[in-house]
C-alpha cells in the first residue's frame, strides 16, 4: 500500500490561535490557472474574493510565497490564505484548565462554546482561546464536546502525538461519565443501558434513531431527582453524534434546554446565554498512551442547583 506524503508545514502563522486554511489542487482537471480553480471552489467567498486576494498576496504557496493572481495551475500544488472570520458574539464564560503537563491539556469548557473552529464559531472556541491564554499554537483536540455541552475536553500539546490520544477514544480505552439535568419519570425503570442506531445526515440539524444494528451505547441511571427534576449519571460506550440527547429523549425525558430534542425550536439570539443545555462531560478516566499515567479528571460545573442534593 502506497503512503500517502504529508504535506508541508504552513508557511503562516496562526490568527487568532486559528490556522490558515489549506488547499491541496486536485489532480484532474481542466483549470488554467489558480484563480480559476479557486473562484470556482470557494463559491461562498463571493464575487472578486479570491481575485481580491490574490492581488493583495493573501494567498501563498509552501515557499510562502504569494501565488501571482495569474499562477498556472500545478495539480497537487498546496496554498494557504486566512479567512475573515465571521462576526462572533464573545461567550462570556470561561475555559477553565484542570490539569496541564507537557503532553496534554485538560480543559473544563462552559457551555456554549464550541470545541474547534468551524463553520460560524471560529475564534470563540475552546480551541483557539487556549491556544492565545497558553501560548500553545500547537495545541490540538483529541475529541470533541458538542457546543452546548459544558464539561472536560482533552487537548494535546504536540501535534506528533496527537493520533495517541485520539485512538484512546476510537478504541474506547476512555471512560467518560456525564450528567444531566432532565424531567423525572418515576415509572422510567433505571438503571438501564440503552442501545439504538444513530444517523445525522449532513446539513440536517437533529440525528435520528433508525432501524439497524446498534451503533449507539449508553448506560442511564437516576442520580438524584427533586420535584419534576431528577439528575441522570450516563456512562456512554460509543461516541455518536448527539448520543446522549437522542437517547434521553427515546426514553421521553430530554435534556433540559435541548433546543433539538424532542423537536427543534427556534434559534436564540447568540447573545442569549440564559438558558444553557443542562448536560456536563463530568468525568474523564485514562490510561496516558504516552507516559503510562493513570489519569482521573472531574469537572468542576455543576448543573441545574435544584437537583444537586440527594432525593
Amino acid at each position: 500500500m502506497r503512503r500517502r506524503t504529508p504535506p508541508p508545514p504552513a508557511p503562516l502563522p496562526q490568527r487568532d490561535g486559528v490556522d490558515p486554511v489549506r488547499l491541496r489542487l486536485p489532480h484532474d482537471g481542466a483549470w488554467a490557472t489558480v484563480r480559476e480553480h479557486l473562484v470556482e471552489r470557494l463559491t461562498g467567498a463571493g464575487p472578486g474574493t479570491v481575485e481580491g486576494m490574490l492581488a493583495a498576496g493573501l494567498i501563498v504557496g509552501a515557499d510562502g510565497r504569494a501565488v501571482a493572481p495569474d499562477a498556472p495551475y500545478r495539480p497537487g500544488m498546496f496554498v494557504w490564505f486566512h479567512r475573515e472570520p465571521p462576526a462572533e458574539v464573545p461567550v462570556p464564560f470561561p475555559v477553565e484548565v484542570v490539569y496541564r503537563d507537557a503532553h496534554i491539556v485538560v480543559a473544563d469548557k462552559p457551555h456554549f462554546l464550541a470545541t474547534t473552529p468551524r463553520g460560524s464559531h471560529v475564534t470563540e472556541t475552546a480551541l483557539a482561546r487556549l491556544r492565545r491564554e497558553l501560548d500553545l499554537p500547537t495545541l490540538g483536540a483529541a475529541h470533541r464536546l458538542d457546543r452546548l455541552t459544558a464539561g472536560l475536553v482533552l487537548f494535546t500539546v504536540r501535534p506528533e502525538e496527537r493520533g495517541a490520544y485520539q485512538n484512546l477514544f476510537r478504541d474506547r480505552r476512555v471512560r467518560k461519565e456525564y450528567e444531566a439535568v432532565a424531567p423525572y419519570a418515576p415509572g422510567l425503570a433505571l438503571p438501564r443501558t440503552v442501545r439504538s442506531r444513530i444517523v445525522k445526515e449532513r446539513g440536517v440539524q437533529a440525528a435520528r434513531e433508525v432501524e439497524g444494528e446498534p451503533n449507539a451505547e449508553t448506560y442511564v441511571e437516576l442520580a438524584a431527582h427533586r420535584g419534576g427534576l431528577a439528575r441522570y449519571r450516563l456512562l456512554p460506550a460509543t461516541g455518536q453524534t448527539h448520543q446522549l440527547r437522542v437517547h434521553l429523549n427515546a426514553l421521553g425525558i430530554p435534556v433540559l434546554g435541548d433546543p433539538l430534542y424532542p423537536e427543534v425550536t427556534a434559534p436564540v439570539p447568540p447573545d442569549d446565554f440564559g438558558r444553557p443545555l443542562q448536560l456536563l462531560a463530568r468525568r474523564l478516566e485514562f490510561r496516558d498512551p504516552v507516559t503510562g499515567m493513570e489519569h482521573t479528571f472531574v469537572s468542576g460545573r455543576v448543573l441545574d442547583t435544584l437537583v444537586q442534593s440527594a432525593p
